[in-house]
């Protein structure tokens, strides 16, 4: 006989936790539970086993199977999970909560009991599983719990507690795993805006996950607690790799505690544009923008601890700490989970990169392979087979120095004092003729030896390329070491930088890098004081401008417009290392005939510089070569090392990170958004075309709103914003809004009131102040002005509407305050001497 079967919801607590019962003849328990939030329902079965069989989001069924999330532990070389129980277990429901007892599994050798307690907390569910184990047990893996996703495709990544990424689109074999260290992960898909949080909360204990493409594609993501940090299990005697492929033991056994344990895994939906969302982007491919920042900027990011520019995905898993830019690339990335998880990488840097001298280690990798022999430490640093690379030195303090800007963190930053300190003036020790510019350990390109991340070019004695890389860490530490209260470091560092660009700019006949007869900066100086890298190489002449090493205008548009007629001339996407070939000798054998890798291949990594280079002089210029890079994306996803100069094919396998520096560029050369300590910077150079762009950008837990127009920018919060037809700073706290005039790092202006208010800039100069004000609150109240860098001890008119309202005297230091009621809601402010 055919019995038609249907089901009748139970509302518990008005639809919060809901049992789906098989009705026919009613009976007390259910195999089904249907638990839910409002955008979050999974249900799980419970006939004999304990399985989440579905999980929806936001509408979307992401698990849809019998094995869809479960817990399971492999032990001996057998399987046990709750997929298998020993018994039925046993379904409570509560007031507040759905329980799950008797959730036994294992055999006569091993046996896990648990219980699952599932509650509803505001939006999201948490799922709390209570564990007993009868005596230790040593396991090959555990999942606690595993889930499978319905598809590869289901979401594009996940970004991890720390800001790194699993990006799914380069798990391209079967069973390829990733294995991270974080208690969260936020699983996201721009196509459909879903994005899900899964938090592991586990007291105690430490948490891993790993990311794994299975055989019938789908993807398996598992959570592993235990007392020790997880161990990877390759490669033998390093024990760091984190990516594999064909394979999903990411993780070295480990042993299971006898006793209770506790963990809760939380689930909540987000939406994908409100968090991740970046605003409206005129006059370019906003989507592609968006895209690079999301996926290729974070992906040298290899694990908690382990930031860089290689990817998780290159076969020997380089880090090399001889790049300058990791922090910048926070800048385009945005998420103040970057930018907390490379504050932990750089105190591990430092508490292990770095050697008692002051000697950064250069690179970090899963293996040794790329070592010099028995120059490495067991945490995985060492020095590169290639040379002494020793831009790592100088590239450390910028790193901190460039994301204590974006943090404003005064407190971290004075723990990196002292090492910054040690990593600068061991390499300033190398000056050892005293003219300003380090030597390198290395005397003549005979040697064959490197001294940068140009790595087989063999740069040697006073390498240009360093020495400028020095002298942007010098100006940025330096000005720290004043806020830190050292002005004798201060001047130190300051009087090296003076020192370091006046030989810099010096004619190669006199012991400097410019090179008349080529007109640009040249590579090298050997010990004969011979010039070498002679070609117009990219990275070194980009740095001298860029950097401001290079303040002659007319040899900057020198430099600039050759490259950009070669560019024209062989119509490249992109800027190549070198514009011309090195010459014989000065590189690897392998690097000739030229174009051949190092010697005039194109690497996006210095395309930050490069923008803002150009940025400054020719925005149009530097917006074409950002825009080349996003229709690049759009043909390949930029999943290359480097491209080819003659077709402009992507070659290598080791993915960069860089390849999205282009984009930075925009962000801070084009857009000039620059996120300093105590405010943040707005200088644009933007395009006719790009006017109307509006861009939403998180700055020290601030949500600002980032208006440009032609000659009319603005930075705004939900309370205050300012508008000024000039580059300005701009902070606000609870009822501040301060204005900085221009780069000035002291502001210009604060206002204190507890209404909302809008400032626009119309002029300011010490002589005459004027700005619109206008508040938006109905009822008008008190505002304090805070005004600063007046004349010293002068009368000075304060005038509304173009009426004077009182005189003021600035003090001894031309600072003055002001409290004035207004009577209308918008009015014209004016301070005149």
């Amino acid at each position: 006989m055919f019995i038609k079967k249907f089901c009748i919801v139970f509302t518990c607590l008005a639809g919060l936790l809901l049992p789906v019962i098989s009705h026919g003849s009613p009976r007390k328990d259910s195999n089904m539970i249907r638990i839910s939030s409002p955008k979050i329902t999974m249900t799980i079965d419970c006939d004999n086993k304990a399985s989440i069989t579905s999980l929806i989001i936001n509408g979307q069924e992401v698990v849809s199977s019998k094995d869809g999330i479960y817990t399971a532990a492999k032990a001996a070389g057998a399987r046990y999970s709750s997929m298998q129980l020993k018994e039925k277990p046993v379904v409570k429901q509560t007031p507040n909560s759905t329980i799950i007892n008797g959730i036994n599994y294992g055999n006569e050798n091993i046996t896990i009991h648990e219980s699952w307690i599932f509650t509803r907390v505001g939006e999201a569910i948490q799922w709390e599983i209570k564990r007993t184990l009868p005596k230790a047990v040593k396991v090959e893996e555990a999942g606690m719990p595993v889930l499978n996703f319905n598809s590869m495709d289901t979401w594009e990544g996940a970004y991890q507690g720390y800001g790194g990424l699993a990006w799914f689109y380069l798990f391209n074999e079967k069973e390829s795993t990733y294995g991270v260290h974080t208690k969260s992960s936020n699983f996201w898909n721009s196509k459909s805006g879903n994005g899900l949080t899964v938090t592991v909360d586990a007291p105690g204990k430490q948490v891993a996950m790993k990311y794994s493409r299975t055989n019938d594609n789908r993807l398996a993501y598992t959570v592993t607690v235990s007392n020790n940090a997880m161990v990877p299990v390759s490669d033998s005697g390093t024990n760091r790799r984190l990516f594999v492929r064909n394979r999903t033991d990411v993780w070295a056994p480990f042993t299971m505690p006898a006793g209770a344990s506790t963990q809760r895994i939380t689930f909540r939906y987000f939406d994908f544009n409100e968090k991740y969302g970046r605003g409206k982007f005129a006059g370019i491919n906003g989507t592609a923008v968006s895209a690079v920042l999301n996926t290729i900027a974070r992906i040298g990011v290899i694990d908690s601890l382990h930031f860089g520019g290689n990817s998780w995905h290159t076969p020997y898993g380089p880090i090399c700490l001889h790049e300058q830019y990791i922090a910048q690339m926070g800048l385009g990335i945005n998420d103040p989970d970057y930018l907390n998880g490379y504050q932990s990488c750089l105190d591990y840097y430092r508490d292990h990169a770095i050697k008692p001298d002051g000697r950064v280690y250069s690179r970090w990798a899963y293996t040794n392979e790329d070592a010099v022999p028995g120059a490495f430490n067991k945490e995985g640093f060492y020095e590169a087979q290639w040379g002494i690379l020793m831009d790592s030195n100088p590239d450390f303090v910028t790193n901190v120095a460039e994301l204590y800007d974006m943090t404003g963190n005064k407190s971290w930053v004075k723990s990196h004092q002292r090492s910054c300190e040690k990593a600068l003036d061991w390499i300033l020790k190398r000056d050892v003729n005293n003219n300003g510019l380090v030597e390198m350990m290395t005397g003549s390109q005979e040697q064959k030896r490197s001294s940068d991340w140009i790595d087989i070019i063999w740069a040697s004695y006073e390498n240009a390329f360093v020495n400028a890389k020095l002298y942007l860490a010098l100006t940025k530490w330096a000005a720290i070491e004043g806020q830190l209260g050292n002005p004798a470091k201060e001047q130190q560092y300051k009087a090296f930088a003076a020192k370091l660009k006046n030989s810099f700019n010096k004619p190669i006949s006199n012991g400097g890098f410019w090179d008349n007869d080529h007109q640009c900066y040249i590579h090298w100086l050997d010990k004969a004081q011979q010039p070498h890298g002679r070609n117009m190489v990219t990275p070194v002449n980009f740095m001298a401008i860029a950097y401001g090493i290079c303040d002659d205008t007319s040899r900057a548009r020198l430099i600039l417009d050759n490259i950009e007629q070669q560019m024209v001339k062989e119509q490249l996407f992109f800027w190549p290392l070198a514009m011309t070939s090195y010459a014989a000798g000065e590189g690897r054998e392998s690097q000739y005939p030229f174009p051949e890798y190092e010697n005039g291949d194109l690497f996006l990594s210095w395309g930050s510089v490069a923008i803002k280079a150009y940025a400054a002089y020719d925005p149009e210029i530097a917006l074409k070569y950002v825009k080349n890079v996003l229709e690049q994306y759009n043909k390949d996803g930029l999943a290359f090392q480097r491209y080819g100069r003659i077709k402009q094919d992507g070659r290598g396998d080791d993915i960069l990170s860089g390849n999205s520096l282009s984009i930075v560029g925009l962000y801070q050369a084009i857009y000039g958004i620059n996120p300093l300590y105590n405010r943040l910077l707005l200088d644009p150079h933007i395009t006719p075309a790009l006017a109307g762009t509006e861009l939403t950008y998180n700055y020290q837990h601030q949500r600002l709103l980032i208006n440009l127009d032609s000659n009319s920018y603005a930075v705004s919060n939900k309370v205050f914003k300012i508008t000024s037809p000039k580059r300005f700073g701009f902070n606000a706290t609870k009822n501040n809004v301060f204005y900085f005039d221009g780069d000035n790092s002291s502001a210009a202006l604060q206002v204190t009131t507890n209404n909302p208010l809008t400032i626009d800039i119309k002029n300011w100069s010490a002589d005459n102040m004027r700005w619109t004000q206008t508040i938006t609150a109905p009822a008008l109240s008190p505002l304090t002005y805070n005004i600063h860098g007046l004349k010293p001890g002068a009368d000075h008119t304060f005038s509304v509407d173009g009426k004077a309202v009182k005189k003021v005297r600035s003090d001894g230091k031309g600072n003055c305050s002001i409290t004035y009621t207004p009577a209308a809601h918008s009015t014209v402010i004016t301070i005149n001497r």
